[in-house]
């Protein structure tokens, strides 16, 4: 009885990662190279980007000195001066930016911002809004694509959203940096080659008026970014990957990318805690392929995380064939994983090298030690709220 009762859960334990295991190499081996963009149609527009911003007077009036003189014509710029108390409004008005001022002690949070800057640009609105965060720089083509795009397929349209490469920087910073461009760049073409959703990343995002305007965006959520993504792909408003416009920021110093990285890494948890298997049963019964692929999605835990259970599952797996004589579970897990693993060096090999230095590889389980506090900060149940980054200076 023992013996079936640990031959069940053998088998039971591989399963279960069979399934993030095979959709993360699927997505990164479909995302590798190029692959034919969208060639949006050139239409007649009116847009306006929409920069939620609290407390960035470090960085604001670089932040718009780049942006303003590569806006495409039509296009303006909002600023929400969100619960500031430095000199974020006065420094983005001097630049030539419009600027809304809100203050609510008790409604904090990028959600409340944006909601906020729709509410005054119902008095004329736009035909294209695009977010993008205080500490981001694209250019004038990024700009004209992801809005004519927006406006013909008529649908939100996600940029290309990756950190700065830097080979200078501490190696924990490097990996981060990279399995941010592996999470937003190269799993994302493979999404879309698939034809499911884009992910949201919250910033170089394009929405046409009609969708803009019917968002749920007062929240608090850290990731609200992927609750509109599940949200609007249930509603039959799936998001577009546009690989061919950029958006960069500068990566945020190794303490601020651990505590960056545990905030969307625990709203990320939380969210496929709470809608992946919904979410694919929605899509299942309402035959929305592209609902089913992000559920799917949400199967697949951060990278770190995702490849620390895996290689302790084999182990497991491995000691348990002793008592059990059943190897097959340990090397299907053993097998995925060197898969995985072996997709993630093709994807380096392919332009990853550009955000992680072959030295840098080295820091890996390092990297992974370094996060496993994180994660059992989120089973334990501390969370973390919404709190900004601290930023460079440009």
């Amino acid at each position: 009885m023992l013996h079936d009762l640990l031959l069940f859960a053998t088998w039971g334990g591989a399963i279960v990662l069979t399934l993030p295991l095979s959709i993360f190499c699927l997505e990164v081996l479909l995302g590798i190279g190029k692959h034919r963009a969208l060639t949006p149609i050139a239409i007649p527009y009116s847009a306006c980007i929409i920069m939620p911003a609290h407390n960035e007077a470090t960085i604001i009036g670089d932040t718009l000195d780049r942006l303003l003189p590569v806006l495409p014509e039509s296009v303006t710029v909002l600023v929400v001066a969100d619960n500031c108390n430095d000199q974020t409004a006065d420094i983005a008005r001097s630049h030539g930016s419009v600027v809304v001022k809100r203050h609510d002690t008790a409604n904090r949070g990028k959600g409340y911002a944006l909601d906020f800057g729709r509410n005054w640009l119902r008095q004329s609105p736009p035909d294209c809004v695009i977010v993008l965060d205080a500490d981001c720089a694209t250019d004038r083509a990024s700009l004209g694509a992801l809005i004519r795009a927006a406006l013909q397929c008529k649908r939100p349209v996600q940029a290309s959203y990756t950190f700065t490469p830097n080979l200078s920087a501490p190696p924990k910073v490097q990996i981060s940096n990279f399995a941010i461009w592996l999470k937003n760049v190269v799993r994302q073409k493979g999404t879309q080659r698939l034809g499911g959703a884009a992910v949201l990343t919250g910033t170089g995002m394009a929405f046409p008026w009609s969708v803009f305007e019917r968002m749920p965006l007062a929240t608090n959520s850290i990731v609200e970014d992927l609750e509109l993504a599940v949200a609007l792909t249930s509603s039959g408003s799936a998001p577009i990957f546009l690989e061919n416009a950029s958006v960069t920021s500068a990566a945020a110093s190794e303490e601020a990318t651990l505590a960056q990285r545990a905030r969307w890494e625990h709203g990320f948890l939380a969210i496929a805690k709470s809608h992946s298997f919904p979410t694919l049963w929605k899509g299942v019964k309402t035959q929305n392929w592209p609902l089913i692929l992000l559920s799917l999605h949400l199967l697949v835990p951060p990278l770190a995380l995702l490849m620390s259970v895996a290689g302790s599952m084999a182990a497991l797996l491995a000691l348990a064939a002793v008592w059990t004589d059943a190897l097959m579970p340990a090397v299907l897990v053993a097998a995925l994983a060197g898969a995985a693993l072996g997709s993630i060096l093709i994807a380096w090999l392919s332009g990853g090298h550009r955000w992680l230095s072959g030295r840098s590889t080295l820091m890996i389980p390092l990297y992974i030690l370094w996060k496993l506090p994180l994660y059992l900060r989120f089973v334990v149940g501390r969370r973390s709220e919404w709190v900004r980054t601290d930023r460079p200076p440009s």
